[in-house]
């Protein structure tokens, strides 16, 4: 089926659609990783946009249950060169066109990704417009221009979970209160700014008992939980449109120890008093350079964040620990006098490398120090 996608520029590019007519409308961006599709499409980082993968083979190992991130997809769109509709893999369960339809979400091939991507680069990420049934080049276009964006707006709202949950049995486990875990040694209340399932694996591998709580949880419900830390989630959008929270997270600031990944990184921040701003076409993928400066090493990281904390509008207290070596922007920092820390990649992986995962023993050790 044609589909034609139209963005904000004038650029018109043509595709064919493979799971059926509709239409998508968000910010188009581009992912640079070689595989983990699966988890790239239910991460909900991605709500409001239109996902390209630069990798030109997409599908052929089809979807599987132990590979979900969330329990929907998120991506408005997804965009490829070519669909592989036979998936080779012992773990499938269904092809990537089935999961697609399942949740309504566009499925796009044979568009050239390597100008789209070239073109993202050059004038960054802009606001898209896909359809099978408006195929009018003018039309597209200035649907595609009065899309209003994603800058300023609350998009966590969206995606946060709106009643408490624990972790267990790898799965969520609905109810407030943290679940009985006798191995479990520390009690962690993470944020749900749009959160990973393979955060909360992690910090329950850990000895972490997790306790899941909406974005705009106040600081007082949480310290009634009494937990020996506290988790900042990944997110969608804009830091500076989500309401309710960044007041919340100061005044959490030296109560427990503090780790943020993401949005959380971003929140912390302008916690902090820092501000924020938009990169050209971010940070999209499983193969990211960035530098601890405290050891000079060189980690790869899995990265998705279109937004940044301005390092120079940050105060004295917070130092910056990692930078991004493709452009020198932020990637992790620390309070010299609170104990917490953040990062703006994705240690927990899923998909990418394993580099940064020493991140989470930090913050079990963080917690060791000050329990």
């Amino acid at each position: 089926m044609k589909a034609k996608i139209a963005l904000e520029d004038g650029t018109i590019l043509t595709g064919r659609s493979f799971t059926g007519a509709g239409e998508a409308v968000g910010e188009i961006v581009f992912n640079t990783s070689m595989s983990g599709y699966q988890e790239v499409l239910t991460d909900p980082s991605y709500t409001g946009q239109l996902v390209t993968m630069t990798y030109p083979l997409i599908g052929n190992y089809g979807i599987n249950d132990e590979d979900m991130e969330s329990a929907a997809i998120h991506p408005r769109a997804f965009l490829m060169r070519e669909y592989q509709a036979v998936p080779s893999n012992f773990r499938s369960t269904s092809t990537l066109a089935d999961f697609l339809k399942k949740f309504a979400v566009l499925g796009i091939e044979g568009i050239d990704t390597r100008m789209l991507t070239r073109i993202i680069r050059n004038q960054g990420a802009m606001k898209a417009v896909i359809s099978t049934e408006d195929l009018d080049d003018d039309s597209l276009i200035a649907r595609a221009r009065q899309w209003p964006g994603l800058v300023g707006r609350d998009m966590v709202a969206r995606v946060t979970t709106q009643n408490y949950y624990g972790w267990t049995e790898n799965r969520p486990l609905p109810g407030a209160g943290f679940p009985d875990q006798a191995n479990k040694k520390f009690k962690v209340v993470a944020f749900d700014f749009g959160i990973k399932y393979n955060q909360l694996r992690i910090l329950s591998d850990k000895g972490c008992s997790v306790q899941v709580v909406p974005a705009t949880t106040s600081s007082e419900e949480v310290l009634a939980l009494n937990p020996d830390g506290i988790f900042l989630s990944n997110g969608p959008g804009d830091p500076a449109g989500v309401d309710g929270v960044v007041e919340n997270i100061r005044s959490l600031l030296g109560k427990k120890p503090i780790f943020g990944i993401c949005l959380g990184h971003q929140i912390l921040g302008l916690a902090y008093g820092g501000s924020t701003y938009k990169l050209k076409f971010g940070h999209r993928g499983g193969n990211q350079p960035v530098k601890d400066i405290a050891t000079g090493k060189i980690e790869i990281t899995s990265q998705n964040h279109g937004f940044c904390v301005d390092p120079d509008s940050l105060p004295d207290t917070v130092e910056t620990t990692h930078i991004n070596l493709n452009d020198n922007s932020l990637e992790g920092m620390r309070h010299t006098e609170f104990p917490a820390f953040s990062v703006q990649y994705h240690p927990e992986h899923a998909p990418g490398p394993h580099d940064a995962m020493y991140l989470f023993d930090r913050f079990i050790d963080l917690m060791s120090t000050h329990s």
